[in-house]
């Protein structure tokens, strides 16, 4: 049997790393592409059995259209989230594959650093000392214990952020669309509804995926309903939060904070290095001239062991495939 052959779509250096390591056990044919997937770039892979990739390329009904016209018949999303698949368009035609456990803790503890910095103001005390200022007017937080946290979304990464923040003394409260109580007894948590979470929390913590459903999720009115002051920190998806709802919060200061490891357009930047660039996205330009909001470039799951983890799971999908064997991780390639 031959090996599979994977085209690898927006590959970089660390990619090739974890990827080439993990593949030492399989022997697969790994061709690596520094393009993004989308209409022009699909046909790059042609004659390739297996597509990998990742968040922010484009795989709609036009780029799965060509991808399964010249072959292509198994879809490796090399991440958890796959908003960006057009399912409908795959069923029946392409089996698509995904990580969904790569390293909930991974994002958990970069949930915490946006928290932590965003509150005591570390990134701007940074700044200051470096150019001899050792004021510390204007860089008052809060002490976190006994305040209150609402996580939504209560997955392995919702858990484990809980469970964090548990251990800093914090009261918290949680949203799902499938509460399990006795996770809740377990973990110290409580289940409440949207609106009472938005009311009652110092810090909203989004870990929900991204549906038709939770699009926009954090809105105007959402917003409106919150405590004066509140922190709101997306490590999710971008599109959960309409961020020109958010830039209006942060200008009236209803919002205290926020930290965005997303941004509903990230892909036209995230990624890549545009520091010799002029950014046209006014939105993420006015978004980065607020001093109480850090924006990083999606890199919560961004350890060693997370990368190790994802190459794993995704050569064993590929594996899998080439075998005739289940696939665990298969995605319904129909809407849910």
């Amino acid at each position: 049997m031959n090996p599979a052959r994977i085209a690898f779509y927006d590959a970089k250096n660390y990619d090739r790393t974890s990827f080439d390591e993990a593949n030492r056990s399989h022997g697969f044919e790994i061709k690596y592409l520094p393009n993004h997937l989308n209409q022009d770039t699909a046909r790059l892979s042609e004659g390739f059995d297996v597509v990998c990739a990742f968040v922010n390329d484009v795989l709609d009904a036009t780029v799965i259209g060509t991808l399964v016209g010249h072959g292509t018949r198994l879809l490796a999303m090399r991440c958890a989230g796959y908003n960006n698949v057009d399912l409908e368009a795959a069923k029946g035609r392409l089996s698509v594959v995904r990580v969904p456990d790569y390293s909930p803790e991974a994002v958990a503890e970069h949930t915490l650093a946006l928290i932590l910095s965003l509150n005591r103001k570390t990134h701007r005390a940074y700044l200051r000392t470096r150019e001899g200022n050792f004021s510390i007017q204007g860089l008052l937080g809060f002490t976190m214990r006994h305040r209150t946290a609402g996580i939504v979304g209560m997955g392995k990464i919702g858990q484990a952020v809980a469970k964090i923040l548990g251990g800093f003394g914090m009261r918290v409260l949680a949203h799902d669309a499938a509460p399990r109580p006795e996770l809740a007894a377990a973990l110290g948590f409580e289940y409440v509804e949207l609106d009472r979470l938005f009311r009652q929390s110092d810090i909203v913590t989004l870990h929900c995926p991204l549906t038709p459903k939770t699009a926009h999720l954090i809105d105007d009115r959402a917003i409106a309903a919150m405590k004066d002051g509140v922190v709101i920190i997306n490590t999710g998806r971008g599109r959960l939060i309409d961020t020109r709802a958010l830039i209006a919060g942060l200008k009236s200061r209803k919002v205290g904070a926020a930290g965005l490891d997303v941004y509903e357009e990230e892909s036209q930047y995230f990624f890549e290095d545009h520091s010799d660039d002029v950014m046209d996205d006014d939105v993420l330009a006015r978004l980065l001239t607020f001093g109480n909001v850090l924006v990083t470039s999606h890199q919560g799951f961004f350890t060693h062991e997370a990368l190790e983890q994802i190459a794993k799971t995704t050569l064993a999908s590929v594996h899998e495939y080439q075998h005739g064997l289940r696939l665990s991780c298969e995605i319904q390639t129909a809407p849910r």
